[in-house]
């Protein structure tokens, strides 16, 4: 991959943007290569969280304008139709993020810019330095908010009139207030938020991967609950299939014992 680093690291996957030279501006190409990831990490059993950061001096500017349009010589479509599937190949990397298994915690600097803040908030935890700021200029440039699901993501995790709010003004907000917002699970220090992700990550690592896994899922599920009682039927069976496994007892063992429990996805 060119535009990807991916690393191991004790049931831990960290994917860095790799394109600091630009802030990490998404090009076709990084969305195909983040699509390669994220399928891959869909089926590994030995990933259990994932950290998302950006190298250099920013997370993602969005997407890299710079870059011009999907050529005509590369497909026979209209200009409206290629842009069309550029942005479309875009959203299933954000739908991605949320409906792979594994938690993935963001760690965030710098710019985090249009395509940026979706991918940003599609997340699970946001890990963020002094530096972090996002920016969302779309009503500023004739665009809407409705880029590649953050007008989905944001309304949902800050309330609708504050999010009208930010898209409609064009705002951007700094570390503080994404922390005052809950937009940021912790602070850490300037130049640390990957160190900071990886100690969350740490953390996670020593819950239930069962619990974790399936927690996700459904919080990803009340999303779009039609009601209490449709989203009780799954809580219950997920909760019910938890309690034959071997670490719901190695939990309920450890709390008995005043120790930390022993996982071992079984």
């Amino acid at each position: 991959m060119q535009n990807l680093l991916f690393q191991r690291r004790d049931g831990v996957a960290v994917v860095t943007l790799s394109r600091p030279e630009r802030l990490n501006a998404v090009t076709p190409a990084l969305v195909e290569e983040l699509h390669t990831v994220l399928d891959e990490l869909a089926v590994d059993t030995e990933i259990r969280l994932v950290v998302l950061t950006g190298a250099g001096r920013g997370f993602c500017a969005g997407m890299d304008v710079q870059g011009g349009e999907p050529s005509s010589a590369e497909s026979s479509e209209g200009r409206m139709q290629r842009i069309f599937r550029g942005i479309s190949r875009g959203g299933e990397v954000v739908a991605k993020l949320r409906e792979i298994p594994q938690p993935v915690i963001g760690a965030l600097h710098g710019p985090v810019a249009g395509m940026g803040m979706s991918i940003a908030l599609a997340c699970d935890l946001r890990v963020a330095d002094p530096t972090t700021k996002f920016v969302s200029p779309f009503t500023d440039l004739g665009l809407s908010g409705g880029d590649v699901g953050l007008s989905w993501l944001l309304p949902r995790l800050i309330g609708p009139a504050k999010a009208a709010e930010i898209l409609y003004r064009s705002q951007t907000l700094r570390a503080e207030q994404l922390y005052t917002l809950g937009l940021v699970t912790e602070m850490a220090d300037e130049g640390t938020d990957l160190d900071g992700a990886l100690r969350l990550a740490d953390e996670l690592l020593t819950k239930s991967p069962y619990g974790l896994r399936h927690t996700k899922e459904l919080l990803n599920l009340s999303l779009g609950a039609p009601g209490l009682r449709q989203h009780l039927a799954v809580e219950n069976r997920t909760q019910a299939m938890a309690f034959f496994t071997e670490d719901f007892a190695e939990g309920l063992m450890a709390a008995a014992e005043k120790r930390a429990p022993k996982f071992k996805n079984r």
